[in-house]
């Protein structure tokens, strides 16, 4: 039987995934191609890249300005940053600039993103235990729309986005505001992500961590729910 008072949860790659519809890219095509020897069509390969380069939660793949690697060091502390980094990622990867708003304004709606299957029944299953959730994110926008629409907003306790609370992951002071939240001290609780770096900080603080692995939601079918029961969390 598990200690554990609280989950926090990673939003993108965690609990949600931003999965492209091929209709997204209808009608563009590169006007520089990502390698040399590769040609101006958008295939599914330049798909999967563009999307990896639009929600890897670390590092980047451009080139960029000073201004341009400062908007996106800081890119989920503020909307405007947000926007200015991603469109110039996308901008650098080839596309033209009417083609990078159209699809970075897929970015920020919540509703073109798709949850793991087992996202609903793992928030579910934690308030009916008792145990109280939080989802951690690094993020500008407000991800709070795509819980309602799975209905599993009422299900979340808290939402500590960076771009609210003013700090990223791995700064601990994002988790310790998620903690103080939910009155629940790190040696109680367990962060679940994706990424070792960003999500893993929680470790400093004393919090447990489970990482998963961001594949598309179709092949990770219960990821989640392997993650809390290797942390003693059986739904």
């Amino acid at each position: 039987m598990s200690d554990l008072q609280a989950v926090l949860f990673d939003y993108s790659g965690t609990l949600f995934r931003l999965e492209e519809d091929e209709s997204w890219f209808a009608g563009m095509e590169l006007d520089t191609p990502l390698s040399p020897d590769a040609n101006r069509e958008i295939d599914g390969h330049v798909q999967a890249e563009l999307m990896r380069r639009l929600t890897a939660p670390t590092g980047h793949s451009v080139s960029m300005t000073p201004d341009a690697l400062d908007a996106w060091l800081n890119r989920d502390l503020a909307p405007h940053l947000h926007r200015e980094a991603y469109l110039h990622v996308l901008r650098e990867s080839g596309l033209a600039h009417h083609h990078a708003e159209s699809l970075y304004s897929r970015v920020i709606d919540p509703a073109c993103w798709t949850p793991y299957p087992d996202t609903a029944t793992v928030l579910d299953g934690l308030h009916r235990r008792g145990i109280s959730t939080a989802v951690v994110s690094n993020i500008a926008f407000d991800v709070r729309p795509a819980f309602e629409v799975l209905g599993a907003a009422g299900h979340v306790d808290e939402f500590v986005l960076s771009f609210e609370v003013g700090a990223v992951k791995p700064d601990p002071a994002i988790f310790q505001t998620a903690l103080d939240r939910l009155g629940v001290a790190a040696d109680r609780a367990l962060m679940v992500g994706d990424s070792d770096e960003a999500d893993g900080g929680a470790r400093t603080l004393g919090c447990a961590f489970a990482l998963v692995d961001p594949l598309p939601t179709a092949e990770r079918k219960d990821g989640l729910v392997a993650a809390l029961w290797a942390n003693g969390i059986q739904l």
